[in-house]
C-alpha cells in the first residue's frame, strides 16, 4: 500500500508543474495581448489627438493670440527683420484690445486700410497649390507669414489728438508737446532728421502709428498720401505685440514706453494716486490680519 502511494505521488507533480507552465503561458499570451492591444489603441487615437491639437491651435490664434514674423526693418532695433537674416517671431495678444483702445507706445499689429498700399508683410504667392496650401497651414499655426494686409508699427497719437514734425530738436510733437521717444532707431545711410510734415489731427477711432527704424517705415505720415488719409481705425487692430519667442537669444517682451508720458505728463496728485490707494489699503490689510492671527491663538488656547 506505502508503495502504491509512493507510486502515485510522482505522477501527480508533473501534473501540477503542466499546469503551472499552461497558466505561466497564458499570462504570458495575456500580457502580449494586452501590450497590442495598447499600441492598436494609440494608433488609433494618434489622429484624434493631431486633428484635436491643430483645432485648438487655430482656434487659439483666431482668437486669443498669434505668432508673426517680422519680414521688414521698419521696427529696428525693437524687431528685427530682414532679407536674409533671422526675422524675429512675435506672439500678439488678440484679447487686450477687447476690453480697452490701443495706448501710445503700444506696438501693434493691424490690418492696413483700404488707403495703405505697402505691406509690412509680403507673402510670394507660390505656383503649386499644394505648397500654397501648406503655406496657408503653416500660416494658421504661426509658423509661415500671414496672408493678409497686415503690417506692425508703435502708436504715437490717438483719436483727437494733433501730431505733427517736429520742433528745432527733431522731435514729434503731439497737441504741440515734444514727445519723448528712447526707441527710435537711425538706420545709417539715412540720415537722422525725421521727415517734416504739417499737423494732422487724428480723427476720433483712428490711431497715428509710425515706426521705430524712423526714417525706413511706410507708415500714417506716407500711407494714403499722408495726412488724415494715414491713420489707422482702432477696429483695425488685431493685437497687441507682447513678446519675441524666437530666435531663443531673443525672447523678450516688447517695450511699450510711452511717448508721452513725459510730454503730457498727469498732474502730480494724479501720479501719486497708485502710491496713495496702496498706502491707504495696507491698513485695512493689516487690521484684517492681526484680527484673524488673534482668532486663531485664541482658539489655539481654548483646546489646550
Amino acid at each position: 500500500m506505502a508503495d502504491v502511494m509512493r507510486s502515485t505521488g510522482p505522477e501527480e507533480e508533473p501534473r501540477e508543474g503542466a499546469a503551472a507552465e499552461h497558466a505561466e503561458g497564458g499570462g504570458r499570451r495575456s500580457r502580449g495581448g494586452r501590450s497590442r492591444e495598447r499600441k492598436g489603441s494609440f494608433w488609433r487615437e494618434l489622429p484624434i489627438l493631431v486633428v484635436t491639437a491643430l483645432v485648438l491651435t487655430i482656434l487659439i490664434q483666431a482668437f486669443l493670440a498669434r505668432v508673426y514674423v517680422i519680414p521688414s526693418q521698419s521696427m529696428e532695433q525693437t524687431l528685427h527683420g530682414c532679407d536674409g537674416c533671422q526675422n524675429d517671431r512675435v506672439l500678439v495678444d488678440k484679447i487686450s484690445y477687447r476690453f480697452t483702445d490701443p495706448d501710445p507706445g503700444d506696438v501693434v499689429v493691424f490690418r492696413g486700410p483700404e488707403t495703405w498700399g505697402q505691406n509690412d508683410f509680403t507673402v510670394e504667392e507660390p505656383s503649386n497649390p499644394v505648397v500654397g496650401f501648406m503655406q496657408s497651414a503653416m500660416s494658421l499655426v504661426g509658423f509661415g507669414s500671414p496672408d493678409e494686409k497686415d503690417f506692425v508699427k508703435r502708436v504715437i497719437a490717438t483719436g483727437g489728438q494733433t501730431v505733427e514734425c517736429c520742433d528745432d530738436q527733431n522731435r514729434m510733437l503731439v497737441d504741440g508737446k515734444p514727445l519723448n521717444e528712447p526707441y527710435i532707431y537711425w538706420e545709417p545711410g539715412r540720415g537722422n532728421v525725421q521727415k517734416e510734415f504739417s499737423p494732422v489731427t487724428v480723427p476720433q477711432g483712428y490711431l497715428w502709428v509710425q515706426g521705430d527704424n524712423r526714417n525706413d517705415s511706410s507708415d500714417s505720415r506716407i500711407q494714403g498720401g499722408g495726412g488724415v488719409n494715414g491713420a489707422v481705425p482702432v477696429d483695425n487692430v488685431i493685437g497687441k505685440a507682447q513678446v519675441i519667442v524666437l530666435p531663443p537669444q531673443r525672447w523678450q517682451s516688447i517695450e511699450e514706453t510711452d511717448p508721452q508720458a513725459d510730454a503730457l505728463g498727469a498732474p502730480a496728485w494724479q501720479a501719486g494716486l497708485p502710491a496713495g490707494i496702496g498706502f491707504a489699503a495696507a491698513f485695512p490689510v493689516l487690521w484684517v490680519g492681526r484680527k484673524f492671527s488673534a482668532a486663531v491663538r485664541q482658539r489655539r488656547q481654548e483646546r489646550h
